[in-house]
């Protein structure tokens, strides 16, 4: 293929995705009201449980325009979410030509992976968003009546459910740096207490709200995910060398 068509297919790939997330964005907003209570249920729940906090489980629009950009939000944030399995497709069909024949094989598991640990980390943030949504309110003082923007509380559950999606996708890269042999099984084991930091460092600055809880959900997750893309490097690679010396 020439630059020319080149460009041409990677417009059309484009195309696909955005044509993707928007039929997502438009199912999302149909069921927007559906979605939305979903999204707070964790905030209510608290509010339920704890009265001490005093908080209603109410969300406020302080803007005339705050609901319609929630709303816009919401759209685009499942939308995408919707769509990852064909944007991640069209990706894949967009880098295969370029990929030996042993590295398609390897390309296909790595999208599908990466649909799922993406998907994983979005389902642990909203898991654990109610155990961060107590620290945060303990911490602001009994004496405050908590009053939540509609705004900042989609924000703030979108921006957690992307950080654990794509701190779940760190382990892919350290699977594809042993499969092109830039690092070793062996030097990955032996730097851990380095691997450990790094990651504590990543989740510190990727987890939007700053809260301990938040930033050990992540972690952990994360720390075990690189001890099993090590032993998923390990095996892809000790099969490698046999087949080599079979052959």
């Amino acid at each position: 293929m020439t630059f020319v068509e080149h460009l041409a297919e990677l417009r059309s790939r484009l195309v696909k995705s955005l044509a993707a997330v928007a039929v997502g964005a438009i199912a999302v907003l149909a069921a927007y009201e559906q979605i939305l209570e979903f999204l707070v249920r964790p905030y209510v729940a608290l509010c339920d449980t704890r009265p001490s906090f005093n908080c209603s489980g109410s969300l406020y629009s302080f803007g005339p325009i705050d609901g319609f950009t929630a709303r816009m939000r919401i759209s685009a944030y499942g939308g995408l979410i919707l769509a990852l399995p064909i944007v991640a497709w069209q990706v894949w069909r967009f880098i295969v030509p370029a990929l030996s024949k042993r590295e398609r094989r390897y390309s296909r598991s790595f999208a599908v992976a990466a649909v799922v640990l993406f998907a994983g980390g979005a389902a642990l943030a909203y898991w654990t968003l109610g155990k961060a949504l107590e620290f945060l309110i303990g911490w602001s003082g009994q004496d405050v009546t908590q009053a939540f923007a509609i705004t900042k509380y989609v924000a703030l559950v979108g921006l957690m459910m992307a950080a654990f999606g794509v701190g779940f996708l760190a382990p892919l890269l350290v699977v594809f740096l042993q499969l092109v042999e830039v690092v070793t099984p062996r030097t990955l084991v032996r730097q851990w207490r380095t691997a450990v930091i790094v990651i504590l460092v990543l989740a510190a600055v990727i987890t939007p709200s700053g809260d301990p809880v938040s930033l050990a959900a992540l972690a952990v997750p994360m720390t075990i995910l690189y001890g099993v893309a090590i032993g998923v490097g390990s095996i892809v690679l000790w099969r490698r060398r046999r087949r080599m010396r079979s052959a």
